[in-house]
């Protein structure tokens, strides 16, 4: 369920600024819907787990946050990562 090592250093070098940049908006958004991608597809197979559910809930709402700080501060960044992450924005 986690991020292995070699996923997240590919996320790095496609959206983040250099190798390690953990810390932007890009970076972060790009990573947290790489999790809740993967926290979906559990939930879908395991209907019953309620605690895995609330924290996609929490994932989502942490990127939501992170999606609206982008959108106001840079919107063509925030137009690109959508169309790049193939999310609704």
């Amino acid at each position: 369920m986690s991020i292995t090592k070699e996923e997240k250093k590919e996320i790095l070098e496609q959206f983040g600024k250099h190798e390690t940049d953990t810390g932007s908006a890009n970076t972060q958004i790009a990573l947290l819907t790489k999790r809740i991608r993967e926290l979906t597809e559990h939930a879908k197979q395991h209907k019953k787990d309620h605690h895995s559910r609330r924290g996609l809930v929490m994932l989502v709402s942490r990127r939501k946050k992170l999606m609206k700080y982008l959108r106001r501060s840079n919107p063509e960044g925030y137009v690109g990562l959508v169309k790049e992450l193939k999310i609704r924005g």
